[in-house]
């Protein structure tokens, strides 16, 4: 892993770039770079966990405040031998600063830090780790005595775990996939990707929680909206559809095909059946939460048709020859 990183360049934002625009960019960064979109990919790993590390930095203020002071402090490793940088007195720089004791002025060897959070932490006397000339430590999950030969022996409490925060996300599910339920793969803002088993029978504006898939262990909760169909249309538990049917189909009667959640069923349709007419296929509406269902509401839409072959359009020309229904006799005119 390399020590130094121009944050703002792997983001690829300019320093004065808005907190929205450093989001956007992370945003675009992390889809195109993220393990599984690149499975397998080593460099695009190693992208995916810069990015992040940028990210981390940036978006906080305070980081973000600290990283434009320090970073021309900063060199790359490998410049050199052993490169030590003349740090100024600090101590007027801030409240940050009042907790050091002992000379400020000192020589920091820069190259031995494995990112900038560990140089700025080391810099003003409140590192939280050991670190050797070979290697930095590993963070230490108790409190652990550091000593530094200008200063006197002291202990320095372990970093503070990041706070428990509950998280809320959207998800849009087509009517199918909300009614059957199952497994859903989410992937969320800040680049991780899920598996939920979502529970049957969603409907838009249910909130689910889970446990524990929020930021330091919070809960993650999912809004749900169910996106418009094409076909069918959610009247509270009753789901309502058009049938187109043909003029004989209408004026005969007898049984249709018409799709429902669970599938094609066969509806009698009465003989003489008119457009606008509604017929009712029971139990085959939404679940209402409850263990019931609500009905399927079918309307009758009789359609004619633009094309006819040369027998069908005889055998309308000799009904109109004997048709007796006269639909206009009637008029109040």
């Amino acid at each position: 892993m390399q020590n130094f990183r121009n944050y703002y360049q792997i983001l690829d934002v300019s320093k004065d770039a808005s907190v929205d625009e450093i989001k956007k960019a992370y945003r675009r960064l992390a889809r195109q770079f993220h393990p599984d979109v690149n499975p397998g990919n080593k460099q695009a790993e190693e992208k995916f966990k810069d990015i992040n590390e940028a990210y981390d930095i940036l978006s906080d203020l305070d980081k973000r405040e600290e990283y434009d002071k320090f970073i021309r402090y900063w060199k790359p490793k490998g410049i050199g031998n052993r490169m030590g940088v003349r740090v100024p007195d600090l101590r007027n720089w801030g409240d940050n600063f009042s907790g050091n004791s002992g000379r400020l002025d000192k020589d920091v060897d820069v190259s031995d830090f494995s990112d900038f959070n560990t140089f700025v932490d080391q810099l003003l006397g409140r590192r939280r780790e050991v670190k050797t000339p070979a290697t930095a430590a590993k963070l230490r999950t108790q409190s652990s005595s550091v000593y530094r030969p200008t200063q006197k022996k002291a202990v320095y409490k372990a970093m503070e775990r990041e706070a428990k925060k509950d998280i809320e996300a959207k998800l849009t599910l087509p009517l199918e996939k909300a009614y059957v339920g199952g497994v859903e793969k989410i992937r969320l803002e800040d680049g991780r990707s899920i598996e939920v088993n979502m529970p049957a029978a969603m409907v838009s504006g249910q909130r689910i929680r889970l446990k524990n898939q929020g930021i330091g262990g919070g809960d993650l909760y999912l809004k749900i909206t169910v996106a418009p169909h094409g076909f069918y249309q959610l009247e509270g538990a009753d789901i309502f559809c058009e049938l187109p049917i043909t003029l004989v189909e209408a004026v005969l009667g007898g049984d249709v095909e018409v799709p429902t959640l669970d599938g094609w069923v066969k509806m009698k349709l009465p003989p003489g059946v008119v457009s606008g007419q509604r017929l009712r296929l029971a139990s085959k509406g939404y679940p209402d939460g409850k263990g019931e269902r609500g009905d399927q509401l079918v309307e009758i839409k009789i359609v004619t048709p633009k094309q006819l072959s040369e027998e069908e359009l005889e055998i309308y020309q000799k009904l109109r020859d004997v048709e007796r229904f006269k639909p206009r006799k009637d008029l109040p005119v």
